[in-house]
């Protein structure tokens, strides 16, 4: 289930403008360039930013997401129509065979189910073509984070076009980790109106994010760091070997 601030309406249509600042996926982009990739999987694809950026490019992109109300926000884009947008998470996807799958925003740390993750993992490389690329971020435990996520260090009133003043903030409500919960709160000063939305992530050490990859069938062949976040990320890129029948790991 998607969290309210992707699945409500009201506040999926205040996710852009409260996040203007995605040049976390220029990385992203150059990767895609760097691999050479014409098919790209873009999971946990939200509003559609990045997906949009590499349709823009002439590249194919499938969208996958479980928030119907993001999903519309980004069929609604110039230039949504080039973009396969799909309702659900890896299980609805149909048979792909991409050169590149992404998971871009922390999006495989939403994937909180051990159980969820390997079967992620496992249906995101049979959309591969053998030798196609995951590339995917994750926060490293050992920056701790979600100490800075609190009122003093996140409160801010943005000015949305059309909709007026949002006043928005996020508190941690619970560390057992490898889980951290916390609470964005939106107050939308046209009518008063409050909404909250509740997210946990799971905090994976590197070395289990390999032992998991490895597990299912990929190939490891870099872990980088995030351009825009130094020391505070891993970025991973994980490669389908090449050699497999279509299909092996289905």
């Amino acid at each position: 289930m998607a969290d309210e601030c992707f699945g409500h309406p009201r506040l999926a249509a205040v996710y852009d403008p409260l996040d203007p600042d995605r040049s976390d996926l220029d990385a992203y982009v150059r990767m895609a360039e760097e691999l050479g990739a014409r098919r790209v999987l873009d999971i946990g694809c939200g509003t559609g930013v990045f997906a949009l950026l590499l349709a823009g490019r002439g590249i194919e992109v499938v969208g996958v997401d479980p928030a119907a109300a993001s999903l519309d926000v980004a069929r609604g884009k110039p230039g949504g129509g080039r973009v396969r947008w799909i309702h659900g998470d890896v299980r609805a996807l149909p048979p792909l065979r991409v050169d590149l799958a992404t998971m871009t925003a922390n999006v495989a740390q939403t994937v909180v189910d051990p159980k969820a993750w390997r079967e992620t993992l496992r249906r995101t490389y049979g959309s591969l073509r053998p030798g196609g690329h995951l590339v995917f971020e994750t926060r490293d435990p050992a920056r701790r984070a979600w100490e800075e996520w609190n009122r003093e260090h996140s409160y801010r009133v943005t000015d949305v076009p059309g909709v007026g003043a949002v006043e928005s903030w996020v508190e941690v409500t619970d560390v057992s980790l490898p889980l951290v919960t916390f609470r964005w709160t939106y107050v939308f000063a046209v009518d008063g109106q409050a909404l909250t939305s509740e997210s946990t992530l799971r905090f994976r050490e590197r070395e289990e994010v390999e032992a998991d990859l490895v597990a299912r069938g990929y190939a490891v062949d870099d872990v980088r760091d995030a351009p825009d976040r130094p020391g505070r990320e891993f970025v991973f890129l994980a490669r389908r070997p090449r050699g497999e029948r279509a299909g092996d790991r289905r």
